[in-house]
């Protein structure tokens, strides 16, 4: 069990300052930004999309880092056994899993999608997204900040891969096509 550690004292600081401090309606809404059914169905849009672009290396990628959260959080999840804000009773926050699944999707999604955009909204969307469905979780008391930040760290590699495969595609594209 994770019960001690010098950030434990600031993590839960930090919450106690936090939690609650939006009315229930909207964290809510905003946590509800990572559940499965809201954020997966944008990644595989993401993934389509650049799937019939020519760059089907990169939307396997991307699937196949969704695939793989579930894989990184729930071992850390049994691991840890850490509970909850609210919830002292319960174990398994962290990390967040709505937190990886947003920064997955809508990240990746991102990475797939703005090549083609030449533009920054795709990024500064994705960006927002994962970033509302942290604060939701943090503010509504359903995740510890440490276990979003966790969550997002753990995130990175997969979507640096994600990254990787996309320029592989584009690059393997140009050389077909020039």
């Amino acid at each position: 069990m994770l019960v001690s550690g010098p950030l434990l004292a600031p993590d839960h600081a930090l919450s106690r300052a936090l939690v609650r401090t939006v009315p229930d309606s909207v964290t809510e809404r905003l946590s509800d930004l990572g559940n499965i059914p809201v954020a997966v169905p944008v990644l595989v849009l993401a993934m389509a999309y650049a799937a019939r672009r020519g760059r089907a290396l990169a939307a396997g990628a991307a699937g196949l880092a969704m695939a793989l959260v579930p894989a990184l959080v729930i071992p850390f999840k049994e691991w840890t056994a850490r509970p909850g804000p609210l919830e002292p009773w319960a174990a398994g926050y962290f990390p967040s899993g709505h937190t990886a699944t947003a920064a997955v999707a809508y990240l990746g999604a991102a990475l797939l999608v703005r090549p083609d955009t030449r533009r920054a909204w795709p990024t500064a969307a994705a960006l927002v997204l994962t970033g509302a469905t942290a604060a939701g979780l943090i503010l509504r008391g359903w995740h510890w900040p440490l276990d979003v930040l966790a969550s997002l760290l753990m995130c990175t590699p997969l979507l640096l891969v994600v990254g990787w495969a996309d320029r592989v595609s584009r690059r393997s594209r140009r050389r077909s096509s020039g």
